[in-house]
């Protein structure tokens, strides 16, 4: 059976080589189970309930459709005015903040 074959970062990660005035590779922040729980999942369910009920027909469903749709609006709105400081959906945060956070929590300079 062959080696796996990993991607060229992740030799020089393990191996220590990015030290040598490297780059390390960009490693995005671990998502918090906040920002990655579902929205509107009852809705959704039930609409698609009715859905199956009624051969997938929209006219019968026009009410469960409509509290759907309702409830993705309300949540993009409470999305956008989220505080500007917490990650976006992706996790990834602009060049500014960055810098930012690493003035205020300077890292490890030398290595023991």
């Amino acid at each position: 059976m062959a080696a796996p074959a990993y991607p060229a970062w992740v030799t020089r990660w393990v191996s220590g080589q990015w030290r040598n005035k490297k780059r390390p590779p960009a490693l995005r922040p671990p998502r918090t189970l906040g920002a990655a729980a579902a929205t509107c999942i009852t809705e959704m369910s039930v609409m698609m309930a009715c859905w199956k009920q009624n051969d997938f027909n929209d006219t019968p469903c026009a009410e469960e459709i409509r509290m759907f749709y309702d409830c993705v609006a309300k949540a993009e709105k409470e999305r956008k005015n989220q505080n500007e400081d917490t990650l976006s959906s992706k996790g990834n945060l602009p060049s500014s903040k960055v810098n930012k956070l690493l003035k205020r929590f300077p890292q490890i300079t030398r290595y023991a």
